[in-house]
């Protein structure tokens, strides 16, 4: 439960997350110190599904490095998906929800491991992903990061499983 907010911007990505956590089982929530947005090597990375998978992602995942001729498309859905699918196998996880920008590019990496790129050059994902994807279509002439706050606040207004502070790192 929480919302991850990508957009493309300038030859960046500038990827934004709120700080709530929820325990699907009781509905408890916490507003959590730990992070769901990062960078790792050339990554930049946002996560929703489990603080666990965050957690591999951020402090476990060795990026591979992409072989010259390979087009970055190819290098996502091959040896970069490969390398996540490897972190969780030896450290006891299954699968995720998570976006990645990557040389100025946005990817959406769906719980089956595909490898989505929005046409729009956003996206988002977590139970707030409607609310900051309709903001997103409607506040096109504001600055990235302002951009990116709004459509977390829109997703916290009405999701209640979105909440601030918010973070957004560019890479």
């Amino acid at each position: 439960m929480t919302c991850i907010v990508g957009l493309e911007h300038g030859g960046h990505v500038y990827i934004g997350a709120d700080s709530l956590g929820v325990n699907s089982s009781t509905l408890e929530k916490t507003v959590r110190d730990d992070v769901k947005v990062f960078t790792t090597g050339p990554f930049i990375m946002g996560c929703t599904t489990s603080f666990r998978m965050i957690q591999l992602l951020q402090y476990k995942f060795v990026p591979p490095a992409q072989l010259a001729g390979v087009d970055d498309m190819r290098f996502m859905v091959t040896d970069f998906i490969d390398s996540v699918k490897k972190c969780f196998t030896d450290n006891g996880y299954t699968n995720g929800n998570f976006l990645v920008g990557y040389n100025g590019k946005l990817y959406t990496i769906e719980g089956d491991f595909q490898v989505g790129k929005a046409s729009l050059g956003y996206d988002a994902c977590g139970c707030g992903s409607r609310f900051a994807l309709g903001s997103m279509f409607s506040n096109t002439k504001l600055k990235p990061l302002e951009r990116i706050k709004q459509a977390l606040a829109a997703a916290a207004e009405f999701s209640a499983g979105v909440a601030p502070p918010y973070l957004v790192l560019k890479k």
